[in-house]
């Protein structure tokens, strides 16, 4: 096959083909055209392969066919339109239809911090074995390490540690989910121990209204957004283990990407909970002040993905991406 005859040849119907490809409108007469010269440059492209392979050739048809077949099909970028929506629906429906994992994990992990910190408070031979009495001293005393932790750092670039931190603790519960949910189990459990282990102590030395005054501004928040990427950590675990009537391939695929994008969603809310740690906790404001400012977010977190996400889980919202950008499933008998 002489190639530059074919080029030749051919080459009104190649420049034809990515005119319209690049079109983001096109008439009835135009969208038949594009997909008739879509399956003509898709021949040719065969042909060159078959017949007289040239790399800049084969190159050139290949990127031509490729961004022709995304016109044909009609995929598309996702936009702010897609993120808006997002967390108009799909965010508050995932967080509803999970809410059987992280409200009960939410509960064991409070009484869970509370016996801790009970136990931490009322048996001295606990504290001693934690650390020594002169280290003890420095964490509780006023200004001490537990306060200090609050202020002795920009507000700026603590906002940005906190979050970090925070973002990693919960992407750790929704990456683990696929080992059948074990390792997020320790991961709570440590979370649990920390927070007890700073309310016995801080109990045992008098200051316990102190550091709850520390606390609950972003804690409230925080904690929820990590007992929630918690319980979507374990229920991805879970659907490992029991898929339902869907294939395991299949249940896994869908409740991966809910995972997924609820990462970016969770995202979002610590990034709330982290400028509340920054810059409300060490304020100057009365402590009434601070804990209603916390409380108030919490409230509105919940009223989000409890009414909110019930509305639109009802209206067939499940987290997932739109059924149109999902791959068609062949139907299998139960």
């Amino acid at each position: 096959m002489d190639l530059d005859v074919f080029v030749a040849a051919h080459q009104a119907q190649w420049a034809r083909l990515e005119t319209l490809s690049r079109r983001r409108r096109l008439n009835g007469a135009e969208a038949d055209e594009l997909v008739t010269l879509y399956q003509q440059a898709t021949s040719h492209l065969a042909r060159v392969q078959a017949g007289a392979p040239d790399p800049v050739l084969e190159g050139r048809l290949t990127t031509l066919v490729a961004r022709a077949r995304n016109a044909v099909t009609g995929s598309r970028a996702a936009g702010w339109r897609d993120v808006g929506r997002y967390f108009a629906a799909g965010f508050p429906a995932a967080l509803y239809r999970s809410r059987r994992w992280w409200i009960p994990i939410a509960m064991v992990s409070v009484l869970g911090s509370a016996l801790i910190a009970w136990w931490v408070a009322t048996h001295p031979e606990v504290r001693a074995s934690l650390a020594t009495p002169e280290q003890l001293r420095e964490l509780t005393k006023p200004g001490g390490g537990y306060q200090a932790y609050y202020s002795d750092r920009p507000a700026s670039s603590f906002a940005a540690q906190v979050w970090t931190n925070n973002a990693w603790i919960a992407a750790q519960c929704l990456v683990f989910g696929v080992f059948l949910g074990l390792p997020v189990l320790w991961v709570l459990l440590q979370n649990v121990m920390n927070l007890g282990i700073g309310l016995g102590l801080m109990a045992s030395a008098g200051r316990l209204d102190l550091f709850l005054g520390l606390l609950l501004p972003h804690g409230l928040l925080e904690l929820t957004a990590v007992f929630v990427a918690g319980g979507l950590g374990l229920r991805l675990g879970w659907t490992v283990i029991d898929p339902g009537p869907r294939t395991r391939a299949v249940a896994l695929a869908e409740e991966g990407r809910a995972t997924i994008g609820m990462a970016m969603g969770l995202t979002a809310v610590l990034f709330v909970s982290g400028i509340l740690e920054a810059f409300v906790t060490p304020s100057g404001l009365p402590t009434w002040a601070r804990i209603g400012i916390g409380g108030t977010a919490e409230i509105l977190f919940l009223l989000y993905a409890l009414v909110l996400g019930r509305r639109a889980a009802v209206a067939g919202e499940r987290g997932d991406i739109d059924a149109a950008d999902r791959a068609d499933l062949q139907p299998v008998a139960a």
